[in-house]
């Protein structure tokens, strides 16, 4: 059978006691790698000294991925209801002091099962996942009882490392959330749009450690974003952030359309946009020059259904 690989993020690329699950990953993003097989040097300025034996700290830590679910609601409309479980994701120690809360319907977890029984069945056949049962679904009890039931599954895919780095294991906890966002940026509501995006691009940040690329187009999306609402040091420092990401991956899509966009913000802000420049001009010698898409026209088509 054919197996789901690692997420790569490119489309060619839930009243009741809480609980928490805690989980320690290891390994190091790719930057973090980069950085710190090099050696401090003296021609290193205090930033790049402070950011390598910060780099070099961060690598002796573990890291700490924890679930809970403190509480469920059921949501009703005029023909149908549903409970919604609410998920708190939290990244301990120094590397996160934000908690990131998503809501999951019984269906979603269902989906989420389905899929990896069909990936994974060797690994997932064991797996218990809680019955649908017809009625009774929105007692106290069974609403206990089912979050319990999620403890323990969302407790097992995470420490199976095939599934935690799968795409439908990262989508089901960050997709919702990125199409919503997608959707506003594509409309206009880039206040709307940055509000979901930077709360995204925190999850992604805590689920891909072992491919930091993912992060690229959400990156350039706040960027856009914030470019759209005239905060240019804003984007600036997000496009820095991306660019970081992009250093090992030259032929990247977003690559030369992130280089011209931060050209410009580079010379609106009095900042050096040579480097920049000629890194770009490199790229089209090497690629040869052909129009690419603006970098919002790239953004603008991520998440469409």
């Amino acid at each position: 059978m054919e197996r789901d690989q690692p997420y790569s993020g490119e489309s060619d690329q839930q009243e009741g006691t809480g609980f928490m699950v805690e989980f320690a990953e290891s390994g190091r993003s790719d930057e973090e790698d980069a950085k710190s097989s090099q050696s401090p040097n003296s021609s290193m300025t205090t930033k790049e000294l402070q950011e390598y034996w910060r780099n070099e700290k961060r690598s002796c830590r573990e890291v700490k991925v924890l679930f809970e679910i403190p509480s469920a609601r059921i949501v009703e409309k005029p023909f149908s209801k549903h409970v919604k479980y609410q998920i708190i994701i939290i990244q301990t120690g120094s590397f996160d002091s934000n908690k990131s809360m998503i809501e999951r319907r019984y269906s979603d977890f269902e989906k989420l099962h389905t899929y990896l029984l069909k990936e994974f069945y060797d690994e997932m056949e064991d797996v218990t996942f809680p019955k649908k049962i017809l009625t009774g679904n929105f007692t106290e009890e069974i609403i206990l009882e089912r979050k319990l039931a999620f403890q323990d599954y969302l407790r097992l895919l995470y420490s199976m490392e095939f599934v935690r780095t799968s795409r439908m294991f990262i989508d089901f906890i960050i997709r919702p959330e990125l199409e919503e966002a997608y959707s506003c940026l594509r409309g206009g509501q880039y206040t709307k749009a940055l509000e979901g995006l930077l709360a995204a691009v925190v999850l992604q940040e805590k689920l891909t450690k072992h491919r930091p690329i993912v992060l690229v187009p959400t990156l350039c999306a706040i960027l856009v974003c914030y470019k759209d609402l005239e905060d240019s040091r804003s984007a600036y420092e997000f496009g820095e952030r991306a660019l970081l990401r992009l250093e090992k991956y030259p032929g990247h899509r977003y690559h030369m359309p992130l280089l011209e966009t931060m050209i410009s913000l580079a010379y609106e802000l009095g900042k050096d946009f040579v480097s920049l420049q000629e890194k770009l001009e490199e790229r089209k010698a090497k690629k040869g020059y052909t129009k690419a898409m603006t970098l919002k026209e790239l953004a603008v088509q991520e998440y469409i259904h």
